[in-house]
């Protein structure tokens, strides 16, 4: 399962690894690297969507190592990748933490959040056949209730991964939708309820305030409800996605990060960007629609993946 993982997510890196692999280049063949070609792989780290912040730390890490060179006396593609793909480990390492290491609760609450088209409900579904193997029950709240096609696409969910999915009525309050799930939970003692929230833009404000009521009325029924507060974020918008956490995080305080569709996408050096700059916990990844095409985050499987490199 680990190696056949590794291999999808690779694949599914391959654009982002490529973006990286071209900012290496110039340094493929030389004897040293001078200032000059410091820029111009820190410029391009920058294009390949690894952030400011990331690309000048794994440039100075580029500028202070020895690399060993070989027989021409040069540096080789593989010395000066490996080199990269550690110091993206070490970005991403403080952010590596399981989705599935903090359930302190029953029921546990798991609240998930997002802008239009992030990909939440799907990762609902994906979660709770995940629970579902743990021999878990769960709970699916479908508080999304402006949107009837998202219901229905819970529902479906439910069906398949054999989880109960609470509803409201078309366009009522999502808060109470959540508040009954919970309720439920409790009377029937179920593991984990899993709240499906509306997407929404994070700069609309009446729109934010619904999250905020949502977590203050699952907390009259537990004081540390919700007790993960996730954001997930589709990975194909690239430095976008900072901003979204960024409005997220101020609303609600998040506990956590999934980053979805990331195959085929050639902005998957976002997660290193987010990972550097908010050190926020990234829960897991997302390489295509298939109930195992998201699992738990790994930040050396990742860092090995997007610098185009084989798994240790």
């Amino acid at each position: 399962m680990a190696l056949n993982w590794f291999n999808k997510l690779k694949n599914g890196l391959s654009k982002s690894a490529s973006k990286v692999g071209g900012a290496l280049a110039s340094v493929t063949g030389k004897k040293t690297v001078d200032q000059l070609t410091l820029d111009d792989i820190e410029d391009q780290l920058i294009l390949a969507d690894l952030g400011i912040e990331a690309s000048a730390r794994i440039t100075k890490k580029i500028k202070d190592q020895k690399f060993e060179l070989n027989d021409k006396k040069e540096i080789t593609p593989q010395v000066i990748t490996e080199t990269v793909a550690s110091e993206i480990e070490e970005i991403l390492l403080p952010c590596e933490l399981s989705l599935f290491d903090n359930i302190t609760a029953k029921p546990h609450v798991l609240f998930l959040a997002g802008v239009n088209g992030s990909g939440k409900t799907t990762t609902a579904g994906k979660i709770a056949e995940q629970f579902r193997l743990q021999n878990k029950s769960v709970i699916l709240a479908a508080s999304d209730t402006f949107r009837a096609a998202a219901v229905e696409q819970l529902k479906t969910w439910g069906q398949r991964v054999g989880a109960q999915v609470v509803s409201g009525v078309d366009g009522g309050d999502s808060a109470a939708v959540a508040f009954q799930a919970f309720q439920k939970a409790q009377k029937e003692n179920v593991d984990i309820v899993i709240v499906d929230t509306a997407g929404r833009l994070q700069n609309k404000k009446d729109l934010m305030e619904e999250l905020t009521k949502t977590c203050r009325v699952l907390a009259k029924l537990d004081e540390n409800a919700p007790h993960q507060k996730v954001v997930v974020l589709d990975g194909t918008v690239g430095q976008n996605a900072h901003s979204q956490l960024e409005n997220f995080n101020e609303a609600i305080g998040l506990t956590g990060i999934i980053v979805t569709k990331l195959d085929g996408s050639a902005k998957g050096g976002v997660v290193v960007s987010l990972a550097e700059k908010f050190k926020i916990p990234i829960h897991s990844v997302g390489v295509g629609e298939g109930l195992d095409d998201l699992q738990s985050f790994n930040a050396s499987s990742f860092s090995r993946a997007i610098a185009g490199l084989d798994e240790l």
